[in-house]
């Protein structure tokens, strides 16, 4: 009897892809050689993927021996999860697998805001040296402003326990009534109170189809006009046109954004591009090598559901 086959479409970890290498026939084939991939896809029993695979019904139509897609990572976005199941597919993820990546980083996203700093190389005379201590001085400090948090799931309530280890003032909003033991002190608002009251703002809502914009005109403009806002998130939860004119409109605000929408890479017309109070990173905040293993380990679960047994971690029904 043969081995299942694995398509792997994007980067993996060594170790676990070995692990499933063991197990399994592993073909790398990267999503962006399409004919390549259109060829293999009638043999594939499963599929690993990340960001930029695009797991739709044209694909699931050319793959009829396909069993499982493993997501190695936590949003589902770029998965049809929906047709995916209705050919009898499972969909497994990995969440939880980078939520300390991310925490790190929208705290060092804060922290660059708001703690401007140098490093020298050389000697500099005494009045250089003064200037630099005088010029180099953060104008608020985090304990005396108030962070919003939109979402409060695996990643905004962990964003908000650092924050009160900070002592910070925390406020968020969030679908769900969490239990007040699991708030690290935080208060719940409702959207527009966030947006008012938020120093700071981080999103971390996920990625059901009801957040697409989300993040809108209305309440973009109740932020302050020195607002710190981040999305670590979703691309697709921000109205980046509607967060472009907004930030036209409050050169004292900042907007630090990890995640883009419609296309990642973006291109010369991302609506959020070229504004001098918008800093825009290439997507990364899980981009440890901790985190990127942990990701890689649904893998484990792939073969689980080859083997025919229940996934530990399927797409949520």
């Amino acid at each position: 009897m043969s081995s299942p086959l694995v398509i792997q479409t994007e980067d993996l970890d060594p170790l676990p892809r070995a692990w499933l290498a063991e197990r399994c026939e592993v073909v790398t084939c990267p999503y962006t050689e399409a004919e390549r991939l259109q060829g293999l896809l009638p043999r594939a029993d499963a599929l690993v993927v990340r960001t930029y695979t695009k797991v739709d019904t044209a694909m699931l139509a050319r793959a009829p021996r396909l069993k499982v897609v493993g997501r190695a990572g936590v949003g589902l976005d770029n998965i049809d999860v929906p047709a995916c199941r209705a050919r009898g597919v499972e969909v497994v993820h990995t969440p939880g697998a980078n939520t300390r990546a991310v925490v790190e980083y929208v705290l060092a996203l804060i922290l660059d805001a708001l703690r401007p700093r140098l490093f020298l190389d050389k000697p500099v005379p005494a009045a250089e040296w003064n200037r630099l201590r005088k010029e180099l001085v953060g104008s608020r400090q985090l304990s005396d402003l108030t962070l919003g948090i939109l979402g409060f799931g695996r990643i905004g309530s962990a964003v908000a326990r650092v924050a009160a280890a900070l002592e910070m003032k925390v406020i968020y909003n969030d679908l769900r009534e969490i239990p007040e033991g699991e708030r690290s002190g935080a208060r719940a608002v409702g959207p527009g109170k966030l947006f008012e009251t938020a120093d700071i703002l981080t999103v971390h809502i996920d990625d059901r189809a009801a957040n697409r914009a989300f993040v809108n005109e209305s309440l973009l403009a109740r932020m302050k006009p020195d607002v710190v806002f981040i999305n670590a998130a979703r691309g697709f939860v921000l109205d980046a046109a509607a967060a472009a004119e907004f930030f036209r409109r409050s050169p004292g605000a900042l907007g630090l954004i990890d995640v883009h929408d419609p296309t990642e890479p973006f291109d010369a017309s991302y609506p959020l591009l070229n504004l001098p109070n918008v800093h825009l990173a290439p997507h990364l905040a899980s981009g440890t090598e901790t985190a990127k293993r942990n990701m890689s380990w649904v893998v484990r679960d792939v073969w689980r559901v080859l083997n025919g047994e229940r996934a530990e971690f399927p797409a949520p029904r």
